[in-house]
């Protein structure tokens, strides 16, 4: 790689040290992510045994914050050294590459809204699969209980669903204790209760599916999601709002850079 050298210009120390104060945060955060990636599958025994990461039948939570963890760390990285060394090649790769996420953004968003019928159905299968891999994967097991808990949520779209899962199942000769029952995330706190009672959901589909809801909480998580959405529309509005204005600075920034530089770089491979 040569630069050559234009005396009469000059890059403003101000845009120099915005840009690398802002990517430093991301950078640092990037590598946070792929640590507790990595500790949670040592955690897993995963790093012992790779192959493992083949035979999980659902999502594996670790695999998004790994992903995330990469992603970010290399934006940061990239306009970190890109800012201190006014280094042209990897100011336009982070620039390049913040906008290409920006408009993936924007462009799943408008098509989420378009095909919504189709997202729905994509949703339910991609639930109904972790569903069936509930056992197989502590940390998608977390997941899916963090999840029902929240929205106050039984299944994809109710309870029955859980059939799908070989432990929860009410078909077949399997002598599982949790034969036609739920998860104990599918329950009805009980405010007297000062411990979560993990067995609350034992035998409950064995019941008439009208005492169910004395018990268990009967809507599907993805109508759950359809209901939790109109009331948090201004919520969602706002943070990607926010996310959208981060990206557009650190372009911003980037290209100020850019056109700024005293230097132009020829890239030679």
């Amino acid at each position: 790689m040569y630069y050559y050298r234009y005396d009469n210009a000059e890059v403003s120390c101000c845009y120099k040290y915005l840009m690398f104060s802002y990517n430093i945060i991301f950078w640092l955060a990037g590598a946070a992510f792929i640590a507790v990636g990595f500790w949670a599958w040592s955690e897993k025994g995963i790093l012992l045994d790779l192959t493992q990461v083949t035979r999980l039948h659902g999502f594996d939570p670790v695999w998004l914050v790994l992903t995330v963890g990469g992603i970010t760390f290399t934006l940061g990285f990239a306009g970190c050294v890109g800012a201190l060394r006014e280094n042209i090649c990897l100011l336009k790769f982070f620039s390049g590459v913040i906008g290409l996420i920006f408009f993936l953004e924007l462009t799943a968003a408008v098509l989420a809204v378009v095909f919504q019928s189709q997202v729905r159905d994509w949703i339910n299968d991609f639930f109904l699969q972790n569903i069936r891999a509930y056992r197989d994967d502590i940390d998608l097991q977390n997941l899916i209980d963090s999840m029902q808990r929240m929205n106050q949520c039984c299944g994809a779209q109710d309870p029955v669903d859980w059939d799908h899962n070989v432990y929860f199942s009410c078909n077949g000769t399997h002598r599982s204790r949790e034969k036609c029952g739920v998860p104990f995330s599918c329950c009805i706190p009980d405010p007297a209760d000062t411990v979560m009672n993990t067995q609350c959901g034992y035998d409950v589909r064995k019941k008439l599916k009208s005492e169910w809801s004395n018990q268990i909480y009967t809507k599907g998580c993805i109508a759950a999601l359809e209901d939790w959405l109109p009331g948090n529309l201004y919520t969602v509005a706002v943070v990607f709002i926010i996310i959208s204005l981060l990206q557009m600075v650190g372009i911003y920034l980037a290209s100020m850079m850019i056109v700024t530089h005293l230097y132009l770089p020829v890239c030679l491979f």
